[in-house]
């Protein structure tokens, strides 16, 4: 990429077609250079089979594509298949494809690194670099499409936001992106399909409200209990229960979507009958769905694993108040890819800085 070249996938189609009618072409041209990026995913411009050379001269010239690549991928004995994806400038981050016999899902990341620190995760120890653009986002979704395809011959039957990252901390590229992958002019995949999972910020929740958005929401709650959940996440002291119940049924009002309240359940933490009353008592709030996820250790992590009897009494005391639970088990476990354990072990620095060293 050379200096002073513009990222083209950050462009709408109307900043396209300003650019190709200033550069003296037919309007009709970019159409179909949009359609090129966002339904063929090109990773370069010369895939672009039926534009003129010297349109895509002048594309060349003036403009980048920040695709993606996979750098790495390794794949579990359940299926799972981890992939590290480098970005144009040299960062890592990670993706993971997770089949069931029914469904595959893509969990996607929204950030490079993140920035909330929680305690239980991964992730959170890593170093905040950027926020991944829409285009970056979408590539995700499209490279690992085409390894659905290639290792079990299906397509993603759903997109989890549940990667690196804070989406709602990326918001206004999080949105783009789930333009460019549900649009009719990109992948045309269904909003309903896609979960956005957040660790709580109130505003943007209730900004999710006011766009009236159509994908899925998860709050990752992990305890319904202030003094609990700031001990293991820290945006709960700006972000508290109360704030949060505010902000979801606000949401719920403007766009009438059920919630999904996603629960780790730790041994001796946040695994008794009183944390499951206090978790049922919030639930008041709003129509949810409750995923009781199985802990997965990280590395000099302070946390163990709930014992199974008690995620089992956990769960179906929530089930005697007729709430909708779902006991996750992890998936990908031994290669580090479950929930919690994205930390870029393949990197967890940048290449430039690699070459550095």
């Amino acid at each position: 990429m050379s200096t002073g070249k513009k990222n083209i996938r950050n462009l709408s189609l109307e900043e396209l077609t300003a650019a190709v009618i200033e550069a003296g072409e037919k309007k009709f041209r970019a159409k179909q250079i949009y359609e090129w990026i966002w339904k063929k995913g090109i990773r370069s411009f010369s895939e672009m089979t039926n534009i003129s050379k010297p349109v895509l001269t002048v594309l060349e010239a003036n403009y980048f594509l920040d695709v993606l690549r996979i750098s790495d991928q390794q794949k579990s004995k359940d299926g799972t298949i981890k992939c590290a994806f480098t970005t144009f400038d040299g960062h890592i981050t990670e993706g993971v494809l997770i089949p069931t016999t029914t469904r595959v899902t893509a969990c996607i990341s929204s950030q490079v690194g993140c920035s909330l620190a929680c305690k239980f995760c991964a992730t959170g120890r890593l170093k905040m670099m950027r926020n991944l653009s829409p285009g970056e986002i979408y590539d995700q979704v499209f490279l690992l499409t085409n390894l659905a395809q290639e290792h079990y011959g299906q397509i993603l039957s759903n997109i989890v936001f549940m990667g690196m990252g804070e989406p709602l901390l990326n918001y206004k590229n999080t949105l783009s992106g789930i333009d460019r992958i549900t649009s009719e002019s990109g992948l045309g995949i269904s909003s309903k399909r896609i979960t956005v999972s957040t660790a709580g910020i109130g505003k943007m929740i209730q900004k999710l409200g006011d766009d009236q958005v159509k994908f899925n929401l998860a709050l990752s709650l992990h305890a319904a209990n202030d003094k609990k959940r700031s001990e293991i996440m820290e945006i709960n002291d700006s972000n508290d229960l109360a704030t949060l119940a505010e902000a979801l049924r606000y949401f719920h009002e403007k766009t009438e979507s059920r919630i999904t309240f996603e629960y780790i359940i730790f041994k001796d933490f946040n695994d008794s009958l009183q944390d499951a009353r206090e978790l049922a008592e919030f639930c008041k709030n709003v129509p949810v769905k409750i995923n009781i996820i199985e802990y997965n250790p990280i590395d000099q992590g302070e946390f163990k694993q709930a014992n199974p009897e008690k995620v089992d009494a956990f769960a179906k005391f929530l089930e005697s108040l007729n709430l909708v639970v779902n006991v996750r088990r992890s998936r990908g476990k031994d290669i580090d890819a479950a929930c919690g354990q994205l930390a870029n072990k393949n990197s967890s620095i940048t290449l430039k800085e690699r070459v550095l060293k």
